[in-house]
């Protein structure tokens, strides 16, 4: 048995780096960046107005009480014009005439006449105007040739309101990491339509990690389930191979039980097993192997908490790896009971995770942390990790936080707190 560190080490080696594919802007969303942009042009392309008013020449400053005729008027979208030093009425978007290099706000100008048209003829300003005021200038949001954003990000909307300004219509992309699923287990009943059957359970590890790891970014090839003989778990390792996977995630019979046969199929597919048995809580019968012409496996516990644990603690690393993505950032959180952890385990923990009046993010231990309880999995929004020495932990103390699947940030509510209170 191996701690939790060595194991994450020794899975992560022997992460492949996925491909590479082009993609459209438009579908790109939440897919990971291969490549670095940079920035094509500049934003803004062009000096233009932050607010409607009137531009003027202030060269350095223009005084309260000048006043100013208006030669022109300039909107958003109005093609570049020369100023002969007049001031020019224009709306916030708007292309700064040549020559003028300030804008003040119309509220804080007087009309003293107007053209029949009804357009301004000639101002007055309320206050001083010194050159640069009220102006976007070229290039301030992001100069051209600048880095925009890096390799290994993850699409999110804000970038792509980013690329989509600088005119950015395709990407270069990392290929989305094909996983299959196998479910072991003659007593799981996979069709949640038909009454369950007498001495079986509805499958819910398949269902979770289908939708885990989609929400990881990964491409689910199939999520099957099979009984407890190892001819047809072999049989679906075969099918995973076939279809290219890179990953395959298998849940039970990988524990010391007679019907534990996952550890010796893999050895008849020649795998090469970094670890079987990690010292964690819960989970401990993690199996991770790569099969010499194949994918790598990743063979967790049946008890819906180890499957959890794997995925989040175990798997989403792996395809973070895989997708050139740097490790999770560590957040903390402060106890609001204390734990006595069992010496040489590191413990992952369901809680709940809230910011109390001062700001400070703490985090409530569910009371109920057996590996077959679901409920409070589905009342926490994150984990307390507890590494092997950490002995007792006082109220109050601070430990390691995550957030509970993932693919997500810590909850809204907390997720400004990303270091130690």
């Amino acid at each position: 048995m191996i701690d939790y560190a060595q194991a994450i080490d020794r899975l992560l080696a022997y992460a492949p780096r996925l491909s590479t594919e082009t993609c459209a802007l438009a579908d790109a969303s939440q897919r990971i960046l291969a490549d670095a942009v940079v920035s094509p042009l500049a934003l803004p392309s062009f000096d233009h107005a932050a607010m409607d008013g009137y531009a003027l020449a202030a060269n350095d400053t223009v005084p309260a009480g000048s006043e100013h005729v208006v030669q022109g008027s300039q909107a958003a979208g109005d093609v570049a014009v020369a100023s002969s030093g007049a001031a020019w009425e224009i709306m916030t978007g708007a292309r700064l005439p040549d020559g003028l290099d300030a804008v003040v706000a119309v509220e804080r100008t007087q009309l003293l006449s107007s053209h029949g048209d009804g357009s301004p003829e000639r101002i007055r300003l309320l206050d001083d105007i010194v050159c640069g005021k009220n102006v976007r200038y070229t290039g301030s949001d992001i100069a051209k040739g600048a880095p925009a954003l890096d390799a290994g990000t993850r699409i999110e909307p804000s970038h792509i309101m980013l690329l989509a300004a600088l005119g950015v219509a395709e990407l270069t992309v990392v290929r989305r990491p094909r996983v299959a699923i196998v479910c072991t287990g003659k007593e799981l009943q996979s069709d949640l339509r038909a009454p369950l059957a007498a001495e079986r359970i509805y499958n819910s590890n398949g269902p979770y990690l289908a939708a885990s790891l989609t929400a990881c970014g990964a491409h689910v090839l199939s999520c099957e389930t099979v009984d407890d003989t190892a001819v047809n778990y072999a049989a679906a390792l075969k099918r995973a191979i076939a279809a290219g996977a890179d990953l395959v995630v298998s849940t039970g019979a990988v524990s010391m039980g007679r019907y534990d046969f996952v550890p010796d199929t893999l050895r008849q597919f020649d795998a090469d097993v970094m670890f079987h048995k990690v010292a964690i809580r819960p989970g401990k019968p993690q199996l991770a192997a790569k099969l010499r012409e194949g994918p790598l496996v990743m063979a967790l516990p049946g008890t819906p908490m180890a499957v959890a644990v794997g995925l989040r603690f175990f798997v989403a690393p792996v395809l973070r790896a895989m997708s050139g993505q740097a490790a999770e950032p560590v957040f903390h959180a402060l106890l609001d009971a204390p734990q006595q952890p069992k010496a040489g385990l590191r413990h992952f923990l369901r809680a709940k995770l809230g910011l109390d009046a001062q700001g400070r993010l703490h985090a409530d231990v569910s009371v109920q942390q057996q590996p077959f309880r679901i409920g409070p999995f589905a009342q926490a929004d994150g984990w307390v990790i507890l590494p092997e020495q950490s002995g007792e932990v006082p109220l109050g103390g601070i430990v390691q936080v995550a957030s509970l699947h993932p693919g997500n940030g810590l909850p809204v509510h907390a997720a400004h707190q990303g270091s130690s209170p």
